[in-house]
């Protein structure tokens, strides 16, 4: 037996040696193409690049403007919008990230960005020149990109600007699969989303009224008035009032601030209910793991409960582009903007992001 443990320590001992091999290989081996990137020849644009992890990073620089393929258009970027997803992009957190493939000791992607509004320049498929656009696409944070055609990019609805239509891509679309998806929200339902006054709150307030729910909000002093504007029925004061110790139930919770426990969110939470965990975490998450810790527990739990626990990310899809299109255009949905910030200003607005009290949209202008 002593010498079966031993031989066990042994083979444990050297995959452990190689495992630490292969990490701090693969650590020193992670660059980008950041230099390449930046000396470029031919036509060049201006757009936001980070050849470290860090807001101090952030740089504006002259790199080179795309060229379109058969299947893309190029559309001359006028806004774009600050999303957690770029703060955990600059700053490499959760670590985790970097060994799922963002880069070990160098973002691999020096681009960043994603949701974008602007106008058609070089014509693709279903699109012509000067159509006004909205959607997704990496490297937002620039003055071209070039979205295909076939994914998430749509007709913008005249009655909003660029800069609400650039807030809309990933935000928007979180919430309408959160609560259409996800909590399968029916008419007369009750609807509570913690987190209301943010990027993703501000949106699903409006789009579970517009499902024909009653909405509960729950958010600071300051937001009250603006979460009611947008169609809530109720609204919670958390700095005066916890919404886990109330008498209220609810058939689905959408959770955009985590900051009660899964066994708190149960307890209001109606015996066949939904949670819906929103799963980009924030500053204060473990530098290590961010949310995952939260997810996991959310998962283990799911299978021994009557109600259903879950979280999710969004799936950027033209289809659900259209639909939030149709809403705006319908007025159903109204995107809300905080702060608008200069490309060149983009630290300020991670920055301000990641002091985590944005009231809906954080929009950088692109002229």
């Amino acid at each position: 037996m002593k010498r079966i443990l031993k031989w066990i320590f042994r083979i444990v001992l050297v995959l452990f040696i190689l495992a630490f091999l292969f990490v701090f290989v693969a650590y020193w081996r992670s660059t980008n193409d950041c230099d390449r990137l930046t000396a470029a020849q031919g036509d060049k644009m201006k757009a936001i690049v980070y050849c470290d992890y860090g807001v101090a990073n952030l740089k504006l620089a002259e790199i080179a403007k795309p060229t379109p393929t058969d299947d893309q258009i190029l559309v001359k970027v006028h806004a774009a919008s600050v999303n957690p997803l770029d703060w955990h992009f600059i700053e490499g957190t959760p670590k985790i990230m970097r060994a799922m493939g963002v880069g070990l000791r160098k973002p691999k992607d020096p681009r960043l960005g994603v949701d974008f509004a602007g106008t058609v320049e070089a014509v693709g498929k279903k699109f012509k020149a000067g159509d006004e656009v909205f959607g997704g696409r990496d490297g937002a944070f620039a003055e071209y990109i070039c979205p295909r055609t076939d994914r998430a990019v749509a007709l913008k609805p005249a009655n909003i600007t660029f800069e609400q239509a650039a807030s809309v891509n990933i935000a928007g679309i979180t919430a309408l699969q959160a609560l259409r998806d996800k909590g399968k929200v029916q008419p007369g339902q009750t609807v509570l989303i913690n987190g209301a006054s943010g990027g993703v709150g501000t949106f699903a307030v409006q789009i579970a009224k517009s499902f024909g729910a009653e909405v509960t909000g729950v958010c600071s002093t300051r937001n009250l008035e603006m979460v009611r504007s947008l169609g809530a029925d109720h609204v919670i004061d958390y700095t005066k009032e916890d919404f886990a110790k109330g008498d209220q139930r609810y058939d689905v919770i959408l959770d955009n601030v985590p900051n009660h426990s899964l066994s708190e969110c149960r307890r209001v939470l109606n015996p066949q209910g939904k949670y819906v965990l929103i799963g980009g975490g924030g500053p204060n998450d473990s530098r290590w793991i961010g949310p995952f810790g939260r997810i996991i527990q959310t998962m283990v739990m799911a299978p021994f409960v009557s109600q259903k626990m879950g979280m999710m990310m969004a799936q950027l899809t033209k289809s659900d582009l259209n639909i939030l299109g149709d809403m705006m255009q319908s007025g159903k949905v109204k995107p809300v903007i905080d702060r608008t910030y200069k490309l060149s200003e983009l630290p300020e607005a991670i920055r301000y992001l990641e002091e985590g009290h944005a009231r809906g949209k954080v929009v950088i202008t692109v002229e």
